[in-house]
């Protein structure tokens, strides 16, 4: 025993740092001596076992006592090689490098032969650079295993984990720190200007993917093949290395939500955090998996919640925003600048469908009275995006009143629930609110531009309805002419200065007039224009059925002057959403719903109890 135990002294001994007379106390032994390394890791296991022996006889020996100084120095060595490979070879233990070998093991092992044979000289190439790699990182990840293996062996784990938990901590906390990831308390998070916080979002949110998928995923991969032996040990030290700084990135959403300057536009930031965290979630799940990480992911979880709770406050202040917008309609009966506002604001909400999905998920809607039967089958994200537009459109009905001649205001309703259609097909929304409620709102569309026709042009159309089939004489002829002629100027001067900004709809609206116009007047212009051709005729018959149609066509763009249109709506619309300082619906808003859903005006309404009203009569 005592001849084992100077052999495996003797290996020990050559790589003894203290040695003042070794040429090998600098060298990178698992790097240039491949060969002595194995030799010495085989001493120390030989010695362990000779020690054991040795104490089962006299556990206060000399020779217990000389191979307990061999372990030292060889411990010492070891100690002295794990530092070495791992400052020394950042490069091949990097996260990048790390994670993309354990996914690349993983695609490997489920490409068939068939695939394999149709890779490109490219790939080869580049997979022949990405092997060399790897081939590296494996090297290194064996040796390190081999010492870690060799030290917890022979209880030195302790030294052993020290000193990689020191090296691996600071590689965690400088790669977090080039992400552009800081540590932030609350009070220095509430002092920032929001341009500031806003610049530290975008970091943390350009970070977390790399710093989950990437950094913490490769660590552990690293942390659990070198310490393979010891799973207490392998959480032991994975939390050391990493819980710390995964408490301080999961902890800046949290504060975000909490920033009291939260105000509307800032609803996009805080979903951009919240799905942040929730497309990350399965990866979370599996990388901090240990007990110890357990903090962690309720930290995660946290965050997820307070984010929720700031969307649903804002998204609360932007319902209440809507309701107390005192605006004016905008003269022409286009769409009012709130139906634009309220409508982008709602398409940008669909583009985060899931994470919005998720927090209205438990934020029922809060009204006084029940909502329509219709919105009993829909979700809840529906039932809220169909609420607001119908807020929306309840509050247009409000700023309706502003125009004296009642056919701009279904012109006006028209416009604006059609940029709301609009709006909603060509984006997300369309999949939120589906087809059937799309089809009703156009169904409504085609409704106010009937009216429209039918009261704006009312003095026109009559006049076809009431002679088409009588025979006129020459005095009706000329007198029907006349009132033809003065009738048209009137409506055409009014509405030469309204709109329909939508290309579509103001095409339709135009084909539709013409069809009852111009045809209807053709009738008349060819069975009584030669026998009015008498002196005086243009002054009878002043327009050809083609006049008409260019008059028609010139019409919706809101071109024309401003004294020949409806220019008393009260004052200019206003350019953004405004805040009043009261949510009730004034008197004037009382009394265009009376108007138009036959209420008391003595009643005192809400915006919420007029529901009922405006889902039935539409």
């Amino acid at each position: 025993m005592e001849d084992t135990i100077n052999d495996a002294g003797a290996i020990i001994k050559r790589w003894d740092l203290d040695a003042s007379t070794s040429y090998n106390r600098v060298a990178n032994l698992f790097k240039d001596y491949r060969e002595e390394a194995q030799q010495l890791l085989d001493a120390v296991k030989t010695l362990q076992h000779c020690m054991h022996f040795v104490i089962k006889e006299s556990s206060s020996s000399e020779l217990l006592v000389h191979a307990q100084t061999l372990m030292q120095i060889a411990m010492k060595r070891l100690q002295k090689e794990m530092y070495t490979i791992l400052t020394g070879n950042r490069y091949f233990l990097d996260s990048e490098t790390l994670s993309t070998r354990s996914s690349r093991q993983s695609t490997h092992s489920s490409v068939s032969d068939d695939e394999i044979n149709e890779i490109t000289d490219t790939e080869v190439s580049i997979s022949t650079r990405v092997s060399e790699v790897e081939k590296v990182s494996e090297l290194v990840m064996a040796n390190l295993k081999a010492i870690a293996d060799c030290m917890i062996g022979a209880g030195y784990g302790k030294e052993c984990v020290k000193i990689y938990n020191l090296n691996r901590k600071s590689v965690i906390d400088e790669t977090l720190y080039y992400l552009g990831v800081e540590k932030l308390t609350i009070s220095q998070i509430q002092k920032m200007d929001w341009k500031v916080l806003e610049k530290k979002t975008k970091n943390w949110l350009s970070a977390v993917k790399i710093a989950v998928s990437s950094l913490f995923h490769g660590e552990k991969i690293l942390c659990d093949h070198v310490f393979a032996a010891s799973e207490a040990i392998r959480e032991s030290c994975f939390s050391e290395i990493a819980k710390e700084s995964a408490l301080n990135l999961f902890s800046f959403p949290e504060m975000v939500a909490k920033y009291k300057k939260l105000t509307l536009e800032k609803m996009f930031t805080v979903l951009d955090l919240y799905n942040s965290i929730s497309e990350l979630w399965d990866e979370l799940e599996l990388i901090f998996s240990f007990d110890s990480f357990a903090v962690v992911k309720s930290q995660a979880v946290e965050s997820m919640v307070k984010l929720g709770e700031a969307a649903r406050f804002m998204l609360t202040e932007f319902e209440s925003a809507i309701q107390k917008d005192s605006s004016k309609a905008k003269s022409g009966g286009g769409v009012h600048p709130l139906t634009r506002y309220v409508m982008n604001y709602l398409v940008f909400l669909g583009d985060y469908s899931v994470a919005f999905s998720e927090i209205i998920a438990d934020f029922p809607l809060s009204i006084q009275s029940p909502l329509p039967e219709s919105y009993a089958d829909d979700s809840p994200v529906s039932v809220r995006l169909e609420w607001i537009v119908l807020v929306l459109l309840c509050k247009l009905d409000g700023k309706a009143q502003y125009y004296k001649d009642v056919s701009i205001s279904y012109l006006f309703f028209a416009n604006n629930l059609n940029y709301v259609v609009s709006k909603v097909k060509k984006s997300n929304l369309k999949f939120l609110l589906g087809s059937d409620w799309l089809l009703k709102q156009e169904t409504k569309v085609k409704l106010y531009i009937s009216n429209y026709e039918r009261m704006g042009w009312n003095k026109v159309l009559t006049s076809f309805q009431e002679n088409l089939t009588t025979e006129m004489s020459l005095r009706e002829a000329r007198e029907w002419f006349m009132k033809f002629n003065s009738g048209f100027e009137e409506v055409y001067r009014m509405q030469s200065s309204w709109i329909i900004p939508d290309p579509k709809l103001r095409d339709e609206v135009k084909i539709s007039l013409a069809r009852k116009i111009v045809s209807g007047y053709r009738t008349f212009y060819e069975n009584y224009r030669e026998s009015l051709s008498g002196g005086g005729v243009k002054s009878v018959v002043r327009f050809a059925p083609d006049d008409l149609q260019n008059y028609l066509s010139d019409l919706f763009y809101g071109t024309g002057l401003s004294e020949h249109g409806t220019t008393t709506y009260g004052s200019s619309p206003s350019s953004s959403l405004s805040i009043s300082t009261s949510s009730s619906p004034s008197h004037a808003d009382k009394l265009v719903y009376c108007k138009f859903y036959g209420l008391d005006l003595t009643s005192s309404y809400t915006p919420q109890a007029l529901i009922g009203c405006y889902g039935s009569k539409g």
